[in-house]
């Protein structure tokens, strides 16, 4: 966020330029329920902190994925870039949690990035092509839903920085499923698959199955669908919906 919208008391700064995100729409399996941006927008200080959370934990994330495939060039460059802009809005978040007066409290991890993760194959490359399609869904879901709540919440300085974060948070989603599809074996670009073996200590799988990036698309757009779908009893920036 620039320093002018973030310092925007009355709401004179012309907020970013609408940013279409019907191929987020196309991507996933299914939008946010109405009951769940109900609950989010009459609890907006847990939404607001769990924000932050998953920024961190998505900043995180991607830095144990360089460590771990760090012969993958593409991948180090995209998420190295991925790292400074999580963490730039974790801090713009905190920022925006102490302008509102709001506290940091305990707040319990979702069941929404496990729900996924208990799916992720454990043989390689299967497990780097799983951890990305699902890092896919969680930008493309986080994508999403800033949209929905830009369009509800009765905050225009938070409406506004929602909007400005919809076009980092599609291309997040973007280089996931183009590091994904780069393992698919093609004319003179294919992953070193010795040098994934050495760097994961483990055996690799290359059979067509495996490879097939599409297919583990469907079944993860399945999966986060029905997560997001479901009766959920916490409220969090990915839960399902409320009970």
């Amino acid at each position: 966020m620039s320093d002018d919208l973030l310092n925007d008391q009355n709401n004179t700064v012309t907020a970013p330029a609408k940013t279409d995100i019907s191929h987020i729409h196309d991507f996933l399996g299914a939008p946010t329920p109405k009951a769940w941006l109900e609950a989010a927008v009459n609890d907006l200080p847990t939404i607001i902190q769990d924000h932050a959370n998953c920024e961190k934990k998505a900043a995180g994330t991607a830095m144990n994925l360089i460590f771990r495939y760090e012969f993958h060039q593409d991948l180090q460059m995209k998420l190295a870039q991925l790292i400074r802009e999580e963490m730039l809005h974790y801090e713009q978040v905190v920022g925006i949690m102490e302008e509102r007066g709001q506290k940091w409290r305990h707040l319990p991890a979702s069941r929404y990035a496990k729900g996924m993760l208990k799916h992720k194959r454990t043989y390689e490359p299967a497990a780097m092509i799983d951890i990305l399609i699902i890092g896919a869904f969680i930008e493309a879901r986080s994508c999403e839903r800033f949209a929905a709540l830009s369009e509800v919440v009765d905050d225009e300085r938070l409406a506004k920085y929602y909007r400005y974060l919809l076009k980092s948070e599609s291309r997040h989603y973007e280089d996931y499923i183009t590091l994904a599809r780069s393992l698919q074996p093609k004319d003179g670009a294919s992953v070193d698959l010795e040098a994934l073996s050495k760097a994961t200590n483990g055996s690799i799988n290359t059979d067509e199955d495996t490879m097939n990036v599409d297919q583990r698309i469907a079944f993860f757009k399945q999966v986060e669908a029905e997560l997001i779908n479901s009766p959920d009893t916490e409220l969090r920036f990915h839960s399902g919906i409320p009970v």
